[in-house]
């Protein structure tokens, strides 16, 4: 990560509209009408049912996912007590995690009090606003007071994340490492530097987690917390110990464990030295560590480090927790977070370690393929699946402890919202691939010898999509597969150029002349064809040996459609073939097409392309709803472009009525329903949502499709080929995991549908 100057980080906040957060709006607001209901008189109806039943305000107001960020900025992150209003960045900042990881709402209050009745006399003043309250930046030891009070005199969550947060990101890791260095937890010697909130909550939430207390050694500025010492508070006390030890040299002798929480470079390389075997360190003082990275490498070479900082392997960082332990409070409208449920979130984030790492995480941290290692014991913050890991965790053990008021009961149905509140799965996508686990199909991938190929096929295989073919070297794609940690041991591999497969080329090279003897092929060019992956792949289906094919990752998309119309033909009377993609939005669906396939359609290809997009449309069990655009409105302009438009609809309307299609219309008219009923009544499509776009050619639906990928920050799936003869689909050139395996999953359901 690049250095972050003065300059950068004061422009940051100053550009634009000052700070980082704002109010926005959720109910209409732009007539009369809604004011009135917004306001007087009609805000009066929800204030009298709130008084009949106070619980009612989590149903008529923001109460429910809105949580109080509350600090007297006595303790800011590395800057000591700098004074409330000082330490507002930091609880703005804290906002806007809480609403991008987790899509919590958050006022910010800063609190100009340091007494400790003063701050708890305000918190429960105005705690009737909000869900929950996160603690923060509280020095130690008020912090425990204040929140120990009132978490006993409010009936909402209160969390001290410095205290809580750093415990359970951390035991998270220390349970993962022991696993690792198969070490047990009831055995470990474990020094902890520090002896503050962040300090003292980690020991205590080690200790419930199996570490023996006689065998922790705490520090603080002066030293071990031992019996020879005097004038220590209550909190400090917990940890007093009968021992010979005075600094922490003393102390790092035959330690498996280091926790630090305090300052800089206390730690030197002969300490670490001094350690037992499989030393496992948390040197996590901000902003820089108790040792740096390389030192500590450089002397242990069986180490296991880790920080608070992103720029080093294993971040320990409070953004892994917060957002999602407050999301399946609020979400179950806890009166409290407990022990049971911070223990469900550390199990949750050790658990989640293990699994495969999606493709967007890898790139998001420029790395090849994350796996559970001494470099990767906790995930990463921009995981986007900790939302649905972590929170429904929580919300479960706040059910079965019982602090929930209200209960899910269908943790599917609960973990799917989440995604959807997220943007991180569109519904049409999860629908495909459900669609596609029902019945997986023996799904061939031309061009395997490639890793993100091969994590994708990894990902198809754990979730059930398909029964995945890989064409290509053999060796090769074996080594790939052990170089990169990847579980497809069992996946089948076929090499088109293996002396073994020769009876099998030999036959589909005779197929492939019988069907393209009189297109000027010989048998030669025919067996030629069958040592090329994309050929051999595309005879595979069309001779029933498998039931759907996938290319173009390194391909251009002419040389995989040409091939495929050859092999497979057209499944229409028309023999039209058309390329369409998905735009998934937040406002729904879209069809684009044509996108890919005709350059300058005439007026029938376009009547062709609008009944392939609708019978696939259908497919997805939505109905089309057409607009075929153009720069002109209903013949306004006369043009080559909006004529050929014209006369499709023409087209449509008469030979088949039953669709809900018009135009030639522009674009904006075709997406605001109520601006084209104002200008357009007479329209066809009435008040019906557009979905489906046919575009009057190939140059403005691919502009177009790129442009909502990029400004419009949609996703998109696709291309979808329509009108091939058989299941035979074309990834974009570098596609993404998680776009190949949406392919698959559309490749699957197409080869179900066929079936």
């Amino acid at each position: 990560m690049s250095k972050i100057t003065r300059e950068d980080a004061l422009n940051y906040h100053s550009n634009g509209r000052a700070g980082k957060i704002e109010v926005i709006p959720t109910k209409p607001h732009s007539t009369q009408r809604d004011l009135s209901l917004a306001y007087s008189p009609g805000v009066a109806e929800p204030c009298l049912a709130i008084k009949d039943d106070p619980e009612d305000a989590y149903k008529y107001t923001a109460k429910g996912n809105l949580v109080a960020v509350m600090s007297n900025g006595t303790a800011v992150l590395g800057l000591g007590d700098i004074g409330a209003l000082q330490g507002k960045p930091v609880m703005e900042g804290k906002g806007l995690l809480f609403k991008i990881f987790a899509d919590v709402d958050v006022f910010d209050i800063e609190i100009d009090r340091k007494e400790i009745d003063a701050f708890i006399e305000v918190a429960k003043a105005i705690a009737p606003t909000f869900g929950g309250i996160n603690l923060e930046d509280i020095k130690a030891p008020e912090c425990f007071e204040i929140e120990e009070r009132l978490k006993k005199e409010l009936d909402i969550p209160v969390f001290h994340d410095d205290q809580h947060g750093t415990a359970i990101i951390s035991s998270a890791g220390l349970l993962n490492a022991l696993e690792l260095v198969n070490k047990k937890i009831g055995k470990l010697k474990v020094v902890v530097n520090g002896a503050g909130a962040s300090a003292i909550s980690c020991t205590e939430l080690y200790i419930t987690l199996g570490v023996k207390k006689e065998n922790v050694l705490m520090l603080d500025s002066r030293g071990v917390l031992n019996t020879r010492r005097s004038g220590l508070n209550k909190y400090k006390q917990k940890f007093v110990r009968e021992t010979e030890a005075d600094t922490l040299e003393d102390a790092m002798k035959n330690a498996d464990v280091f926790l630090g929480l305090s300052v800089a470079d206390v730690l030197t390389p002969e300490m670490l030295k001094s350690m037992a075997r499989d030393p496992i360190v948390f040197a996590m003082a901000n902003p820089n560590p108790e040792i740096s990275y390389e030192k500590a490498i450089a002397a242990r070479k069986d180490i296991i480090f880790a920080t608070g900082r992103s720029d080093y392997p294993n971040q320990v960082n409070n953004v892994l927790g917060f957002p999602f332990i407050f999301r399946g409070a609020l979400d179950v409208r806890a009166t409290s977070i407990n022990e049971k449920m911070k223990i469900a979130a550390v199990n949750a984030l050790a658990k989640l370690t293990k699994e495969d790492v999606p493709e967007v995480v890898n790139k998001a941290y420029k790395v090849e393929n994350l796996h559970f290692s001494r470099d990767y014991i906790i995930p990463k913050p921009l995981d986007p699946r900790l939302i649905y890991h972590v929170a429904p965790a929580v919300a479960m053990a706040a059910m079965e402890s019982g602090v929930a008021r209200s209960s899910i009961k269908d943790w599917d149905t609960y973990k799917e919202s989440l995604k959807e509140r997220m943007g991180i799965e569109n519904r049409l996508i999860q629908e495909v691939r459900m669609k596609a686990q029902q019945n997986p199909k023996r799904l061939v991938f031309s061009e395997a010898a490639n890793f993100k190929m091969l994590k994708a096929v990894q990902t198809i295989v754990q979730e059930k999509i398909a029964n995945p073919v890989l064409l290509g070297d053999k060796q090769l794609i074996k080594q790939m597969i052990k170089d990169y940690h990847l579980e497809l041991e069992e996946v089948e591999i076929i090499d088109q150029t293996d002396p073994q497969v020769k009876v099998i080329r030999e036959k589909y090279a005779r197929k492939l002349y019988k069907m393209r003897q009189r297109k000027g092929m010989t048998y030669e060019d025919a067996l030629r064809q069958m040592f090329l992956s994309n050929h051999f792949g595309m005879m595979m289906v069309a001779e029933g040996d498998a039931d759907a094919f996938l290319s173009g990752f390194s391909s251009k998309y002419a040389d995989v459609i040409r091939p495929a119309i050859q092999i497979a033909g057209t499944n229409n009377i028309q023999n039209h073939v058309a390329g369409m993609y998905i735009v998934h939005t937040k406002k729904g669906p879209y069809f684009f097409a044509d996108t890919t396939v005709n350059v300058q359609p005439g007026p029938r290809t376009l009547v062709n392309t609008a009944l392939r997009v609708a019978e696939q449309v259908e497919h997805f069990n939505i109905e089309p709803v057409i607009a075929v655009v153009s720069y002109s409105n209903f013949g306004a302009i006369k043009g080559a472009s909006s004529i050929r438009s014209r006369e499709a609809v023409e087209i449509l309307h008469k030979e088949h009525p039953e669709l809900i299609v018009d135009g030639e219309m522009q674009m904006n008219y075709a997406l605001n329903t109520e601006l084209r009923n104002q200008k357009f009544p007479f329209s066809k499509l009435g008040n019906k949502k557009v979905n489906t776009i046919i575009f009057p050619n190939l140059s403005s639906g691919n502009i177009a499709y790129k442009m909502m990928q990029e400004i419009g920050e949609s996703r998109v799936s696709g291309p979808i080929l329509l009108g091939i003869g058989k299941p035979i689909h074309i990834l974009q050139m570098e596609s993404d995991v998680r776009e190949i395996v949406d392919m698959a999953a559309f490749a699957v359901v197409d080869a179900q549908f066929r079936g």
